[in-house]
């Protein structure tokens, strides 16, 4: 099985390709330039690896949240491959590809991204019988109902850090942090959460790639 998967919902692209028992994995910071750097960037991945779009069985997103300019530009492009292949396509929220960054199981573990205007995406997770659940909705709150939330021992990441780390060290005593390599999703936990859908869903569509908007006032799509 060959897949190839990104996720473009924050300001890293993160690219990997699975092939014959291996995950290359490739992280760019983009920032406002991702429309300019993600064509070019599957086709060097690629063509280092002397493969081409045709061979993947596989094409997988992270759907979100997160910006959403990121989330429409990720997801165009993978259906565009899967139709235009006729190969199955996957999309997994980058929250629950996010979650799996965290090295630690025996806490609860609260991925945070920075939704901007005070506000952050986030959902709740712990391991059972050694597999990590979602115990909450995926949520878009504001950052003081979201520090409230943290009342037992949890592992926080993601860069919603970056702007209220201080305000949840005075307000918590429940929060343990991750440094900053795990604040970003990771390509191969979405090539290991692909290989756990594949098997389930054979027929997995592109139509099947939702976006995972919380902003559903600013974000509506009108048909």
């Amino acid at each position: 099985m060959r897949i190839l998967a990104i996720d473009t919902t924050t300001n890293f692209l993160t690219l990997g390709v699975y092939s014959k028992g291996k995950v290359f994995e490739y992280n760019l910071k983009t920032g406002h330039k991702l429309s300019q750097l993600l064509a070019p960037a599957i086709k060097s991945v690629l063509c280092a690896l002397s493969l081409k779009l045709s061979d993947m069985d596989y094409f997988a997103a992270g759907c979100g949240p997160g910006s959403f300019t990121g989330i429409r530009l990720g997801l165009s492009m993978i259906k565009g491959f899967s139709l235009a292949l006729n190969k199955p396509a996957i999309g997994e929220s980058t929250l629950d590809i996010l979650a799996m960054n965290s090295p630690v199981t025996s806490r609860k573990i609260i991925p945070a991204i920075d939704a901007k205007r005070g506000l952050v995406y986030s959902c709740t997770y712990k391991y059972n019988n050694g597999r990590l659940k979602k115990i909450t909705p995926y949520a878009l709150i504001p950052k003081d109902e979201f520090i409230k939330k943290i009342n037992s021992p949890s592992i926080i990441f993601g860069d919603a850090l970056d702007i209220y780390r201080d305000d949840i060290v005075r307000k918590t005593l429940h929060a343990s942090f991750l440094d900053k390599d795990a604040w970003y999703p990771k390509a191969h936990n979405l090539i290991t959460l692909v290989f756990e859908r594949a098997g389930k869903d054979k027929k997995a569509a592109s139509f099947k790639l939702n976006p995972v908007y919380l902003y559903p006032k600013e974000c509506q799509i009108k048909k």
